[in-house]
């Protein structure tokens, strides 16, 4: 092998780390973000701060990734979807995944500090959570619940930025996004329920067991239902509810899909959840560029 393809591997063993070859992991952070820097903008967040969250959020992402590579792959060498990660597959070691992490973190770092101190604070915490989230799963019965939190910090950190405060609205959406990740991280867990029976990780699908599906379909009523609310509680109109019936159509969607329980359709319906966060905001967006005339010239 020469020296230029073992580089060439090495680089296609690092993107595939940091997911860059999956980018579902990436959008289902960034829609709630973006949610988040409409609503606290009014509609018209700054482009500075819209740039800084976007990148902010892949470099995050790939952050977590290669940390929950590096927890996991004991685990991931054991369970078919999960086998051929680089760092479960041998192509790395687990220094090079930690040294990934901390340079992708490190870049993150480097955005936030652009912004004032309220949202380098709340940055500190959401990397404590996002870091300590891959251990979760062996302590916590819905480790689902923890990742909720961590996938949701970027909603207060957006208000925190744009608004230099986190007020009771953007708890109150942070609420809604929970009860989403509950939602599709539980259609995940489904997908490997056999493999995580066998190799002792808790799962809220273990956890929820023959009602796991029903689980899922009240998590995403209940995200809808507190969006719903935020729709009131703002004025939204229209386009804001059709976004949401959008989303709504979606979720029964994906009750046709893991009704049965199928692992391959199951990780189906977590990969077409993008839509339904797309879907949110498209509603958001659309309702924002309705009813501000002046929506363009904010930019």
């Amino acid at each position: 092998m020469s020296a230029w393809t073992a580089t060439l591997r090495r680089i296609d063993a690092y993107e595939r780390l940091v997911r860059l070859d999956k980018p579902i992991g990436s959008l289902l952070l960034l829609w709630p973000t973006l949610w988040a820097l409409w609503i606290a903008g009014d509609g018209a967040p700054p482009w500075s701060v819209l740039w800084i969250f976007i990148l902010g959020t892949l470099l995050m992402r790939s952050a977590g990734c290669a940390i929950n590579d590096w927890a996991d792959r004991d685990f991931d060498a054991n369970v078919e979807r999960t086998n051929k990660r680089p760092l479960a597959a041998g192509e790395i070691e687990p220094w090079e995944a930690l040294a990934v992490a901390a340079g992708m973190a490190l870049l993150a770092l480097m955005l936030i500090l652009t912004l004032n101190a309220l949202t380098r604070w709340l940055s500190i915490l959401a990397v404590l959570i996002a870091a300590s989230y891959p251990f979760a799963k062996r302590y916590i019965s819905v480790p689902q619940a923890y990742l909720g939190i961590a996938f949701s910090f970027g909603i207060p950190m957006a208000f925190a930025a744009v608004t230099g405060s986190v007020p009771l609205l953007a708890w109150v959406l942070l609420a809604g996004n929970f009860f989403w990740i509950i939602a599709y991280d539980t259609e995940y867990a489904l997908a490997d329920y056999p493999d995580d029976i066998r190799i002792g990780i808790n799962t809220s699908a273990i956890t929820f067991g023959r009602h796991a599906v029903s689980a899922i379909m009240a998590s995403y009523a209940l995200a809808l239902l507190i969006l719903a609310g935020i729709g009131f509680w703002r004025g939204f109109g229209v386009f804001y509810y059709a976004g949401l019936l959008a989303a709504a159509g979606l979720a029964g969607y994906h009750y046709t899909l893991i009704r049965g329980r199928d692992r391959g359709l199951c990780f189906r319906a977590f990969l077409h959840n993008t839509w339904f966060g797309c879907a949110v905001f498209a509603g958001i967006a659309a309702d924002y560029a309705w009813r501000l005339s002046a929506w363009p010239a904010a930019w």
